[in-house]
């Protein structure tokens, strides 16, 4: 076991006992490298069973251990104890109710994740018999990039406009639903529109872009916002010079 320590500072919050949330502090072994997590491991498995924070598969692929590590938006597998040299706080995603612990609520972000229809909307039935959906490589590549999104919900945590107005669409929304509108076998793009031009949507983001700068995956949802903030204003300009109708 290695001889050094880290003073780990935990908020703690038990909705049964507690009124406010509470910092708690733990002294915890570590080597160079053991992650954030593995220090929450071992404050839960050594020296209090009853601290409660969510993880999964520890490789940066589940966004199930989000949280915020010295008031950065991070995920706790992919970071490690060696940056942060004799103290560090970890407390729950920011703009997200606490449920307990390290544990937030995320029921607002389920329901802004399947108002997007967050699944490919054919453009026109066909029997399986006819085969797949197909697209080129060239295709795919309009819409790869936004499609590595874990839903870790760090740009939420991130980006101050939904932490002023719950009601934004928020970051990682907008960019997953960029996904779908970018794929060339969807076909309700139409629909989706209609969430991105309403009051709650694009143009409610500042352009503060902390949201990319969080990402894990390289995502970009800040790119994604500004995209189509474009696409919005061409589609309300493009109503103006269509033609009502054809002569007869």
């Amino acid at each position: 076991m290695t001889d050094k320590t880290i003073h780990i500072e935990v908020l703690r919050y038990r909705p049964e006992q507690d009124q406010e949330p509470w910092l708690q502090g733990f002294d915890v072994p570590y080597s160079d490298d053991m992650s954030v997590l593995q220090g929450l491991q071992y404050i839960r498995d050594y020296l209090d069973g009853t601290l409660a924070f969510r993880w999964s598969c520890r490789q940066a692929i589940c966004g199930s251990c989000g949280m915020m590590v010295d008031g950065v938006p991070k995920l706790a597998c992919k970071t490690f104890l060696r940056d942060y040299p004799g103290k560090v706080r970890i407390e729950p995603l920011n703009h997200f109710p606490i449920e307990r612990d390290l544990v937030v609520v995320l029921d607002d972000f389920i329901d802004k994740l399947e108002s997007i229809t967050p699944y490919i909307v054919p453009k026109e039935d066909k029997p399986l018999s006819e085969g797949e959906y197909k697209q080129t490589p060239a295709q795919m590549d309009w819409y790869a990039q936004f499609s590595g999104c874990i839903n870790c919900l760090l740009c939420y945590a991130a980006c101050p406009q939904y932490g002023l107005n719950s009601d934004f669409l928020g970051p990682g929304a907008i960019a997953l639903l960029h996904r779908y509108n970018q794929d060339s076998r969807d076909g309700a793009s139409e629909q989706r529109m209609a969430l991105l031009a309403a009051q709650e949507g694009v143009f409610n983001c500042t352009a503060v872009g902390y949201c990319s700068e969080v990402c894990p995956k390289a995502v970009d949802p800040a790119n994604a916002v500004n995209l189509n903030k474009t696409e919005v204003a061409k589609d309300y300009f493009l109503r103006f010079v269509r033609p009502k109708g054809a002569c007869k």
